[in-house]
């Protein structure tokens, strides 16, 4: 009897009752079936060969290719955003504050400002990915094991330092740019949109296992996150060493948003809305029932986003146009109920 009772507990631990779990259930299951029509929609939808035929599964193959990255940027920006509140303790941030972004837009700008036009191609391919991506890491992971290896410094500190860095970043990018001649900086500005046409099929097998990898060492750790938004005080009561898994954790968001912002540029509002919409509906503190909400709210969004831009504006891949609006005003809404950041 004791045994069937602790296995009872422990399987309805992660929400309060029989119909919060029902609700959460629904919902995902909800979200399943939306992101597998919407995939199915925009690989089939518009195709102008005959159903079955050669030249009918080239297109589809070509469009699988957008479903891939569609699925990696939300993995990576949903896993990554949902971590970095718990790690932060704030709701409102996203892990663009470290600077990713800024440094991104530097190292294209720069491409372009010293080496022309030609630069827009030279930050494209393998190696210039790479380099891209390792630039980031480094970058992030300096920042705050420098910050948070000193005990008269915290989060918030780290935060606010990336704050003013990713300024300083932005506004020398913006110098270069006034710089430049006005057909390099059409070409620059193209690039800098995050588009999902900006992603190149070479990048694939590189992103892909790499994006997997560490969502599923998120997820395998959602217990540890569990604990970790109990705060420094708890969790080292409960056998965390705090400091260690913050820069983990860290570390694992600064891989998976400089994968996501190499591959197709910066969005901004996306892991901030997918993660609050994921709160909203779970309602829970554990992320095993959050992670997969965010990441599917985010593939349904950027889905949709993809369709109606290409067959509705013609606008090819350039979802930030919307996930941007919407990210944009759900962020302010935010704000306005809390009263605070």
């Amino acid at each position: 009897m004791a045994s069937t009772t602790a296995i009872s507990v422990e399987r309805t631990s992660n929400f309060v009752n029989p119909k919060h779990h029902r609700r959460w259930l629904f919902s995902l299951i909800g979200l399943i079936i939306a992101a597998i029509g919407l995939t199915i929609a925009t690989i089939v939808y518009g195709n102008p060969m005959p159903f079955g035929s050669e030249g009918f599964w080239k297109i589809a193959e070509s469009r699988v290719v957008s479903v891939v990255v569609i699925a990696v940027v939300a993995l990576a920006h949903s896993f990554a955003t949902v971590a970095f509140h718990t790690v932060t303790a704030n709701r409102i941030v996203t892990p663009s504050i470290l600077g990713f972004e800024a440094l991104y837009g530097l190292i294209n700008t720069a491409a372009v400002f010293f080496m022309g036009a030609i630069g827009a191609t030279l930050t494209r391919g393998i190696v210039s990915y790479f380099f891209q991506v390792v630039v980031m890491v480094a970058f992030a992971t300096l920042l705050y094991t420098w910050l948070l290896g000193s005990k008269f410094t915290n989060v918030h500190t780290m935060l606010l330092v990336g704050v003013v860095m990713g300024a300083g970043l932005a506004s020398l990018t913006t110098f270069m740019q006034r710089m430049l001649d006005p057909n390099e900086f059409d070409i620059l500005t193209a690039r800098l949109m995050g588009n999902i046409s900006n992603a190149s099929t070479e990048y694939l097998p590189y992103a892909v296992p790499i994006v997997v990898i560490v969502g599923i060492w998120l997820w395998l750790n959602s217990r540890r996150l569990d604990t970790l938004s109990l705060g420094s005080a708890v969790s080292t009561n409960l056998g965390l060493t705090h400091r260690t898994e913050l820069i983990k954790v860290l570390i694992a968001v600064s891989i998976l948003m400089a994968m996501t912002t190499s591959l197709v540029g910066p969005m901004t509002f996306l892991g901030f809305l997918v993660a609050t919409m994921a709160y909203s509906i779970a309602d829970t503190y554990s992320h095993k029932a959050v992670f997969p909400l965010a990441f599917l709210l985010g593939y349904v969004l950027l889905t949709g986003a993809y369709f109606v831009l290409r067959h509705i504006f013609y606008a090819q891949g350039a979802v930030t146009i919307i996930v941007e609006l919407i990210g944009g005003l759900v962020f302010l809404i935010v704000i306005m109920r809390k009263g605070r950041l």
